[in-house]
């Protein structure tokens, strides 16, 4: 397969799996073209690789882990008002109580929930891409899940 067919068939697969690490459109696009760029100069290795999907996943998760720069908070902006935003007429999606507080989470534990529960990949996939010991991954879950779980009951009792 060459780099532009690669490109071509999994660009929406990555940029999801981006802004699910990010939570910001534009981040994930700029994580995505870094990943690509760094995949099109080792493009031998990884069309070679025997899954390239890991290999690029691997580029990605790095790239998003050695990325968290102060750079973004210079970026932010304090407004005096937040803008006129009219809520949707959908039913309520748990997901949407959910994600602020995955968002939230250090780094690497948002990468694991991430490549776990939205990318649905195994243990040892998730060790794969990060580097680490599938000990690591499940230690930095169950971390995630504690943090979650203590978050959510705090907003529960706030709300009751």
């Amino acid at each position: 397969m060459s780099y532009e067919d690669y490109v071509a068939a999994r660009w929406s697969a990555l940029y999801r799996t981006a802004y699910l690490l990010t939570s910001s459109h534009a981040d994930a696009e700029d994580l995505v073209q870094t990943t690509l760029v760094k995949a099109y100069l080792s493009w031998a290795k990884v069309s070679s690789a025997a899954s390239p999907d890991a290999y690029v996943r691997r580029i990605l998760t790095n790239a998003f882990l050695s990325g968290r720069r102060p750079l973004r908070v210079a970026r932010e902006r304090l407004v005096e008002q937040a803008p006129e935003i009219e809520a949707p007429e959908t039913p309520y999606d748990e997901r949407l109580v959910l994600w602020p507080h995955i968002a939230s989470l250090p780094a690497r534990q948002r990468a694991v929930v991430v490549l776990r529960y939205y990318e649905d990949l195994s243990e040892q996939q998730i060790a794969d891409a990060l580097g680490c010991s599938t000990g690591t991954v499940k230690s930095t879950a169950s971390d995630a899940l504690r943090s979650l779980r203590t978050r959510l009951g705090q907003q529960e009792g706030a709300t009751s």
